[in-house]
This record gives structure tokens, sequence and C-alpha cells, in this order.
């Protein structure tokens, strides 16, 4: 079994300073520490090199390596009953990682000086948190804006983000998802090894579990849009509020769109351990 930190935490620090073509055996851990501020200084000297961010406030992809984003599907069962998938990703898969972080890491955290490290895992570990769905607003209500309308700027801009990446992660998804079935059926015709089925299913796990976990997010987000629009409606009255409520409507309704795509609660297979 994973914990929800040691043993996850362990396996970013590796797959971020060793950039293996297979997740590493949990005894890894101990060298974690050293991992973690090789990390750092590499995060570190990416953001002196010049401005990290791009459009959307992504990461430019001058500055990222391919397997920037691995590390989401071991958060993924993170305190769940299994253990990673030694299999190497595919493209979609990786892919998939690639397009999830965008819509799991709080919006409060992109454009900042340890966004960098945010998108290796490094740190940044609001997402693995209790919910808290005042988050977004005590971020918004902060002095760092200098004014309501930037405020409300902000707010609506967040929320167009989202609406923007939603498509191309559930594209993504549907390909990702349809392909493991796939590779599920073809195991009842073939003769894997034991380990082989074993990492098998669980990648199919890891996949399945990084689309559930991007779905909650995103719900999870609107519910935090919603109390920093009633905030902000209350504190300070302004039209834009109309543009915001409008954007936020069309993200849920966005939302509602994909619900199908989305395994079963509960996600699990039977011979992921």
């Amino acid at each position: 079994m994973v914990p929800a930190g040691a043993v996850a935490a362990a396996y970013r620090v590796e797959l971020f300073a060793q950039r293996p073509s297979m997740i590493p055996h949990p005894q890894c851990q101990a060298r974690a520490p050293h991992g973690r501020w090789r990390g750092m200084a590499v995060a570190a000297l990416l953001l002196l090199a010049g401005c990290a961010n791009g459009d959307f406030g992504e990461v430019k992809p001058s500055l990222v390596r391919a397997d920037i984003h691995d590390w989401i599907g071991l958060d993924a069962i993170a305190g769940r009953p299994t253990w990673p998938s030694h299999f190497e990703l595919t493209d979609d898969e990786r892919q998939l990682r690639d397009l999830a972080y965008p819509l799991i890491e709080p919006a409060y955290d992109r454009k900042r000086w340890y966004s960098m490290a945010g998108e290796y895992g490094v740190i940044g570990a609001s997402h693995r948190t209790v919910f808290d769905r005042t988050a977004y607003a005590t971020q918004l209500l902060s002095p760092r804006y200098s004014s309501p309308s930037a405020r409300y700027a902000q707010l609506i801009d967040d929320i167009r983000n989202d609406i923007t990446r939603i498509d191309p992660f559930f594209a993504n998804a549907r390909g990702v998802l349809d392909t493991d079935g796939k590779r599920r059926q073809a195991l009842a015709f073939v003769q894997p090894s034991h380990l082989e089925r074993k990492n098998a299913n669980r990648r199919i796990q890891e996949n399945a579990l990084i689309v559930a976990w991007v779905h909650s997010s995103l719900n999870r987000r609107v519910a935090s849009y919603r109390f920093a629009l009633e905030r902000l409606v209350v504190i300070t009255p302004s039209a834009m509020a109309v543009d915001a409520e409008r954007g936020l409507n069309e993200l849920q309704a966005r939302i509602a769109e994909h619900r199908r795509v989305v395994p079963g609660r509960g996600v699990r297979t039977a011979s992921a351990r």
C-alpha cells in the first residue's frame, strides 16, 4: 500500500532526479532528501533563466522535461492498496498527466516564483490536502490585487482558462480509457507473466484514477470560484460579476458534458496489488 505521504513523495523526487524509464522500487525513498534538493535547485535555476510562464499561465515548453508530470499517477494512487505500474508511459498516458496538472493545480499557484517546482511535484501540496472552498477567495481578496476590477478580471481569467483546458483533457482521457479497455480484454486472450498482468492492471487503475481526480477537482474549482464571486459581489459590487457568472455557468456545463467519461466511483482493479 502506498502511503499518502512518504513513499509517494520519494517516488516523485526520484522521477524528477533520475528520469527513469521505469518507476523505482520503494526503497529509493532513502535517497529522497538529496533528490529533493536537486529538484529544488533545478527548479530555481529554471526560474532564474527567464520568464517561466507561457499562455494560460503554463510553463513554456522549452523549460520542461518530457516527464515533468509523471508523478501525478503516483499521487492519484496514494493511500490506496496498490503500487505504481512499472510499465513505461505511452505518449497518450503522458499527455493525460500533462493535461491533468493545470486542472489539479490551484489557480492561485500559477505564475508564482515556486510554480516550476510545483510542476515537478517537488513542492505545492495544496491539491493533496483537505479541500477548502474558501482558499481561492482568500487569495483573491489579498493585497496582491490592487483593485476590485483586478480581482474580478483574475476570477474571469481563471474560469476561462479552465474552460479552454477541459475539452483537450477529456478528449485525451477518452482515448486512454478506451485503450485501457482493449488492454484489459487482451489480458484474457494472451499469456502475460504474473508481473506483467499486475503492472497492466496497475496502469489501468492509475489512468482511471487520474481522470476521476480531475473531474473531482473541476467540481471543487466551481465551488471555490462561486464562493469567491459571492464574496466579491457583497464586498465590491461590479457589473463584471455578470461576466464572471456567465463564465462559471459555462464551466459547469462543460464539466457536465464530460461526466460520462469519468470512471465509476471507487475505481479499482482486482489484481492491481
